[in-house]
């Protein structure tokens, strides 16, 4: 059974963790962005394991002028033209790594989500240990805020470059996306819908999805 990490005030209700399967990438890249909210990033370092819940998302897709596979086929972008349900991490400014699943229709050639946010649910010593921080009691506010930047994530969580391409729907017990079911969906009315930030183009697009402030984890 999945327990939070004892010392975090967050009140986490008790699931069997299921890895999600390869055909439930198989959709439509926008939509992936938003069925992945709720989902959860797990990891296991040194024998310790970390949870997060997927809170913040965005889509890219191959005819987004915002998204790198926008160009083509690179050596840089082709995690996400390989196969849905796989990890594509990049380097943003030359010193940040972002974390995307790939995830697109029959439709487009290529497609991911970036990770933008997560809520730390497991793992809490050592997720403030490796994002450098003074270890102190954290308040719910305070948690949430551990992980809400792209670069704040993959330190948290130790996702650098060699987990490009990694797939995420085997059995590797190190690191894997989970839920209850590929079924399970949050609500529409606990989810805020906006354009994408940091980007220069297609500002306009409504492919931003992030759990609301009122979602009870």
């Amino acid at each position: 059974m999945f327990k939070p990490q004892q010392n975090c005030p967050i009140k986490f209700l008790e699931v069997i963790m299921k890895i999600l399967s390869r055909s439930f990438y198989q959709e439509d890249t926008v939509i992936m962005a938003k069925k992945l909210l709720g989902k959860k990033i797990v990891r296991t370092i040194n024998g310790r394991r970390l949870v997060g819940i997927i809170s913040e998302t965005e889509a890219y897709t191959s005819d987004d002028p915002a998204s790198h596979c926008f160009i083509g086929l690179t050596q840089r972008n082709q995690s996400m033209f390989g196969p849905v349900g796989h990890a594509y991490v990049y380097i943003s400014y030359g010193i940040h790594f972002c974390f995307n699943i790939v995830a697109r229709s029959q439709e487009h050639q290529a497609g991911g989500v970036l990770i933008r946010a997560v809520i730390p649910v497991e793992g809490l010593d050592i997720i403030i240990n490796n994002r450098l921080l003074n270890n102190k009691n954290l308040n719910k506010s305070d948690i949430k805020n551990l992980c809400n930047g792209p670069a704040k994530v993959t330190q948290a969580f130790l996702i650098n470059k060699d987990h490009d391409s990694l797939d995420l729907t085997n059995s590797n017990p190190e690191f894997f996306i989970a839920d209850q079911s590929d079924e399970y969906v949050i609500s529409d009315n606990l989810i805020e819908v906006t354009p994408r930030i940091g980007i220069s183009v297609a500002k306009d697009k409504l492919w931003r999805f992030k759990l609301k402030d009122n979602f009870n984890i």
